[in-house]
């Protein structure tokens, strides 16, 4: 085949049933090569910034990549499927929120804060003790980045657990897309292989955002075990960089920490402990939402006041999304 012919692209028969050939787009593969590279150099950004955080910190030598993973058609099929049912509830929290929004945005006070000129009952309600108003400038208006962590350790498997926590991303994703809200989606396992003893899935991210990542959200697994502490550390140093005035990092979870060797019981709960309060001192608000056996360990782990129990699993995705509205 000729250079010329080997540029060309056949896409049909000409007049006499000779091949015809139409001259290829130029612009399309390197179009395309440039959003593959982009990606590229995004996961490995990824892979540097958390493998930094995990250096300073008990984690240091811990084994991590950092996946973005792809999708594909069967993972938009069970998108359609889980979403169908969800996107009205959505829809109607995100109505409501918006107006929330817009007046947020025009008032002249900001609202829950620790200190202030204005005192306001009922964010006594939230137990954060930002019961407080003050004068907003200008050019300052509310906002909120939410971080979403999804634990894929083995037992996500059982019980329904693990449609119940692909449901619940969804409603999640659908809700801040709505009201403009940065969201981070990261799941994550732990002991996979030697050469893999901590894995992250970067299903979403504030910093590139794409339409397909409500497709990768189908990508969730329940795979191994889990280094609690270490993921919710890497999720909690991305938020804490991020610009938004609150952050809130949600932990949806059905049991406690365990990993390979020693990465359990007090040892692994004091760091989560460490992790927490580390956090919340640079601005993160944590919430756990436990769907599992080991209710009472997450509680004790997190905080009554960081805690959701999740009774029952169908009103995980609402329960959500609505405890994200009051954080605006």
């Amino acid at each position: 085949m000729s250079d010329e012919a080997s540029d060309m692209e056949s896409t049909d028969q000409g007049e006499k049933g000779a091949p015809q050939y139409h001259q290829a787009n130029p612009d399309l593969k390197p179009m395309d090569d440039m959003h593959k590279q982009k990606r590229t150099e995004f996961r490995k950004q990824l892979n540097r910034d958390a493998r930094e955080v995990a250096a300073a910190s008990i984690h240091k030598g811990v084994k991590l990549i950092v996946h973005r993973p792809e999708h594909d058609e069967s993972n938009e099929k069970e998108y359609a499927a889980l979403s169908k049912e969800l996107m009205p509830i959505v829809r109607e929290i995100a109505r409501k929120t918006l107006p929330l929004l817009e007046h947020e945005t025009s008032s002249e006070f900001a609202r829950h804060q620790y200190y202030g000129s204005k005192f306001q009952a009922s964010s006594v309600a939230y137990q954060d003790y930002r019961y407080f108003a003050k004068k907003r400038p200008p050019s300052e208006s509310p906002s909120l980045a939410v971080g979403l962590r999804v634990d894929e350790s083995a037992s996500m498997s059982a019980f329904g657990r693990l449609e119940a926590a692909k449901r619940a991303v969804i409603a999640v994703y659908e809700f801040c897309r709505m009201c403009e809200i940065p969201i981070l989606i990261y799941g994550d396992t732990a002991d996979v292989s030697r050469i893999e003893q901590m894995s992250i899935y970067a299903y979403s991210d504030f910093a590139m955002e794409d339409e397909n990542d409500r497709y990768r959200l189908m990508g969730i697994r329940a795979r191994s075990n889990n280094r609690d502490g270490m993921a919710l550390r890497i999720m909690a140093d991305r938020l804490a960089a991020s610009p938004q005035q609150t952050k809130l990092l949600i932990s949806l979870s059905d049991g406690q920490p365990k990993a390979m060797d020693d990465y359990t019981g007090h040892h692994a709960i004091s760091d989560m402990q460490m992790t927490i309060l580390e956090y919340e001192r640079k601005g993160i608000a944590f919430l756990a939402a436990a769907i599992g056996q080991d209710k009472d360990v997450i509680s004790d782990i997190y905080g009554s006041e960081r805690f959701m129990d999740i009774t029952d699993l169908r009103e995980l995705p609402a329960k959500l999304v609505r405890m994200i509205a009051r954080y605006i």
